[in-house]
């Protein structure tokens, strides 16, 4: 691996910084920095906290942003283990790929590599933080994403318990 793409992002926790790797998974490294270059990350929630399990963000309602959702991206080969603080497309069958991902607390390669979720990065400094995001809404599904989608900041606005968010995310190459 020689191309690397460095990505910084600012939570309400504090900053993490980022490696993607385009060699190894060329389509989910270029969709990744194409949202953040898109700023479809900023302002949204890390919505889903499965503690020894992830976190997962990527849900936009903004209008501009929104029509991402429905632009999936064909799956890459899975070159490396999903270990702590690897990151990882989610979705909901082959090439489903598109906005959502998740950070891995854990090794999950046993079960999420036969279903070719794919490492296509990792956080380089900062995973610690990423242990401390509040868990809100169901124990395993998170926030609500109908309720996301359809209106990001007036649905978190109206929470009782705020979830943790990214405040804003930047390709620094």
């Amino acid at each position: 691996i020689t191309q690397v793409v460095k990505i910084n992002f600012k939570t309400s926790k504090g900053d993490l910084s980022m490696e993607l790797y385009p060699q190894a998974a060329p389509n989910a490294a270029k969709r990744f920095e194409e949202l953040v270059k898109a700023g479809f990350y900023d302002n949204t929630p890390i919505f889903r906290i499965v503690p020894k399990f992830v976190a997962q963000f990527g849900v936009n309602s903004d209008a501009k942003l929104k029509p991402w959702k429905d632009k999936n991206f064909n799956d890459d080969p899975s070159l490396f283990k999903l270990e702590p603080g690897t990151l990882a497309f989610a979705k909901a069958g082959p090439n489903t790929n598109s906005t959502q991902v998740f950070i891995n607390f854990s090794d999950n390669s046993a079960m999420l590599v036969p279903q070719n979720f794919t490492a296509f990065g990792k956080i380089t400094k900062g995973f610690e933080l990423t242990e401390s995001f509040k868990q809100v809404g169901d124990p395993n599904m998170g926030l609500d994403q109908g309720k996301l989608w359809e209106d990001t900041t007036g649905y978190v606005e109206s929470l009782p318990d705020k979830p943790d968010m990214i405040i804003k995310a930047e390709v620094v190459k």
